[in-house]
């Protein structure tokens, strides 16, 4: 028998319906973003030498601004602010499989997803019955990942300036 709870949660959007619509916005985006994979590696060059290596970089820039604005709006939208997975996720894949982008967008849309996923199951039983919010466990995950990730980048920056 439906409790009262599960009900409420089938209300907010948790159903097949969103979840196609949700699909659309996120898998045709994420296509386009992977076939700008040598445009994003020429780009890790300078955006002027990435031009002088045929890129069309206004073209390459608003797409990707494009898509992942759309992404970006649709997770959202649907979803809530999961902000910690956008930002520790392709940080962590980047430090593993380095810069090239045709291994670093999919590995990044793979490890978001799996990152979530895992979130997910851990707020639905950490305290069950009750339930923590995704984006605090994200947060709390996320938060020291991120700041390990800039202090070392301080310390790298003051290294090479020689401080």
């Amino acid at each position: 028998r439906p409790t009262e709870r599960n009900m409420s949660r089938q209300k907010k959007g948790s159903n097949w319906e969103n979840t196609i619509i949700l699909a659309v916005f996120i898998i045709i985006p994420a296509l386009m973003a992977l076939r700008q994979d040598r445009a994003l590696n020429a780009f890790l060059l300078g955006e002027a030498e990435a031009f002088h290596l045929g890129v069309n970089t206004q073209r390459v820039k608003r797409t990707v601004i494009l898509v992942s604005a759309i992404m970006v709006g649709a997770t959202v939208a649907f979803c809530g602010i999961i902000g910690f997975v956008g930002l520790v996720v392709p940080h962590m894949v980047r430090t593993v499989l380095g810069p090239d982008h045709k291994l670093l967008l999919p590995a990044g849309i793979l490890l978001g997803a799996i990152t979530l996923i895992v979130a997910d199951v851990f707020a639905r039983t950490l305290h069950s019955p009750a339930e923590l919010q995704i984006g605090i466990l994200t947060a709390v995950i996320g938060c020291p990942f991120f700041l390990a990730l800039l202090i070392r980048s301080r310390s790298d920056n003051s290294s090479s300036l020689g401080l």
